[in-house]
């Protein structure tokens, strides 16, 4: 792994894939709902909406297959998942540590989704992950989504810190881009879709688990550093 080479004044993090276990529970929900209705749902079509804001999932859904009713689909998908999201959803292994860690530390956080807001407040308060972030920018908060720099440049700003000063935790390709696009430092911790050629030449840290990242952040933080 490339070490940090320098001391991160905040941490901003991507929620689905990266925080909760949530992108195979919204596949299973988009299938469910097809069969319901009676079409099929290519599954790669499925892997290229992870990571994109809800919009752009549908613009995509629509230019694949223009044989379907979208809108109809959705809501149907929409209602399975809700379910799901208040059964509770699991944790990616490692993120109670690292955030538990973090906020001993002092470290600013907050929570950049592309997740519509009312969706993104359900999931952090069922998940018990909103006690560590006293910020959340969320899809319905900006007007350009991810791979646009809009919502982490947000987040930077409502925490005070600059930019350049920044790590962004991410599972996606289009949250990757966004948080390069906004001058930051991401660290990918990939979900479902492993980066392809494309998205390794981009040239950032890319990392099996939390617990790697956790790992690589506490190089950084000598006990003079602490208190950040």
């Amino acid at each position: 792994m490339m070490k940090l080479d320098f001391t991160p004044a905040a941490v901003l993090f991507d929620m689905d894939g990266l925080m909760i276990d949530s992108e195979k529970a919204v596949m299973a929900c988009w299938l469910e709902a097809a069969d319901i209705h009676g079409v099929t749902l290519e599954e790669d079509l499925l892997h290229a909406m992870v990571g994109l804001h809800e919009k752009l999932c549908i613009a995509l859904l629509r230019e694949h297959r223009p044989d379907l009713d979208i809108r109809t689909l959705g809501e149907t998908t929409d209602r399975l998942y809700h379910d799901k999201v208040e059964q509770g959803l699991p944790l990616k292994p490692g993120i109670i540590e690292l955030l538990q860690w973090l906020t001993d530390l002092g470290v600013p956080r907050a929570v950049a989704t592309s997740t519509r807001r009312e969706r993104a407040d359900q999931k952090l308060h069922r998940s018990g992950l909103i006690r560590f972030f006293p910020v959340v920018v969320t899809g319905s908060d900006i007007e350009h989504p991810k791979p646009a720099p809009d919502i982490y440049l947000k987040a930077a700003s409502l925490l005070g810190v600059a930019p350049p000063h920044c790590l962004v935790l991410e599972d996606s390709e289009p949250g990757v881009r966004a948080a390069l696009a906004a001058g930051m430092t991401p660290i990918q911790v990939p979900d479902l879709k492993s980066p392809g050629p494309e998205v390794i030449a981009l040239g950032h840290r890319i990392v099996g688990s939390l617990t790697d990242a956790h790992a690589l952040l506490q190089a950084r933080y000598t006990p003079s550093e602490q208190g950040v």
